[in-house]
């Protein structure tokens, strides 16, 4: 079993847009550290099976607060209900250490803009990287491109503009409603990032950063308008927050589009051990892994996190979805084994 980090709930308070906010502390001996943007995974154990969920961290690592995640109400879905129904103060969760790419790592004498783009619930990792970066590089500029439906359907709109309020020389908020009459205020489009962008752009464009969180679309919108601009790929980072609740393999449609039906063997490196399976085309690398008692790393299971991202070094995988390796990974031999198929024998795999 994959070793878990009990965190104990010390606070569970219901915000806007059907969101729950959870607040921990590490049950007695055991200790977590984190990034600013990281996620907790979280194991429950449903009828026998275990399933995982991912959450960002909203609160910051340099600050003295509890550890904290936000948990949108999902239609359906299992997990989220059970989050925002069924436990409260004293009760323990298990997580796995803390993970994913989207983090910040503050230069203190550093003076550069930092641009933030979030939707909905996307600003629970980009709140824990304002907080950390206006508290540890005392010379950069902040600015938060924050769209939602309402004012009344902002989660944190309170206590982002207390932050605003005490840095207001060097943190700005723009708000987007979609309700707004004023079509300026409503959605992001590329004029008006284009606007933002060299509005509050104060030091070297070279040193700027992007962080997107959101829709797929929206972080498309955000990262090709960027790009047309001329920022490099490397000052764009983007972080998925939506994650399907029940992903089900029952509706998958492989056999539909892939001609391909045969039974291939793969190779799996990981921590010093190495496995053999037979992975059928119409199962993923992840699933079949998992079915044999293999307890790899991941979290999402659908290609929308950096958990599983692997390196294959013989052999092939086609991924039925990737919304986190970028093209010069692919060509290193980067894969996610969460939605990848073996596309020949004997293919090998360096987890992690």
């Amino acid at each position: 079993m994959t070793k878990t980090i009990p965190l104990r709930i010390i606070g569970h308070e219901r915000k806007a847009a059907e969101n729950v906010v959870i607040t921990f502390e590490p049950v007695q001996g055991h200790k977590i550290s984190y990034l600013s943007g990281q996620f907790l995974v979280f194991s429950f154990i449903i009828n026998d099976k275990e399933i995982r969920r991912s959450y960002s961290i909203f609160s910051s690592p340099v600050i003295d607060e509890p550890l904290s995640i936000a948990v949108k109400l999902v239609e359906n879905g299992e997990i989220s209900k059970f989050l925002h129904h069924k436990v409260g103060k004293g009760d323990v969760l298990n997580a796995l250490e803390p993970g994913g790419i989207f983090t910040y790592l503050p230069i203190p004498e550093l003076k550069r803009t930092v641009f933030l783009f979030a939707a909905g619930v996307g600003i629970t990792p980009v709140f824990s990287i304002l907080k950390t970066a206006l508290l540890t590089e005392i010379y950069s500029k902040i600015v938060l491109v924050y769209s939602n439906k309402s004012v009344r359907d902002t989660l944190f709109y309170e206590e982002l503009n207390q932050w605003q309020h005490n840095y207001r020389e060097r943190f700005q908020i723009v708000y987007l409603f979609s309700e707004s009459k004023n079509l300026l205020l409503a959605r992001l489009n590329n004029v008006r990032i284009e606007q933002i962008v060299n509005e509050h752009l104060s030091y070297d464009r070279n040193d700027a950063l992007f962080y997107t969180c959101g829709p797929i679309n929206y972080m498309v919108l955000c990262r090709i308008t960027l790009r047309a601009m001329g920022f490099a790929m490397e000052q764009i980072k983007r972080e998925t927050y939506f994650i399907p609740e029940d992903e089900a393999d029952d509706d998958d449609q492989t056999e539909k589009k892939i001609k391909d039906t045969n039974t291939y063997s793969v190779v799996l490196d990981y921590l010093g051990k190495t496995y053999k399976l037979e992975v059928p085309y119409y199962k993923r690398i992840l699933e079949t892994a998992l079915e044999q008692n293999i307890n790899l790393p991941y979290s999402c299971g659908a290609g929308m996190c950096s958990t599983c991202a692997s390196t294959c070094v013989e052999g092939g995988v086609r991924m039925d979805y990737n919304e986190v390796l970028t093209d010069q990974e692919l060509e290193q031999g980067r894969v996610l084994i969460c939605t990848g198929h073996p596309t020949a024998n004997n293919t090998r795999i360096i987890i992690g």
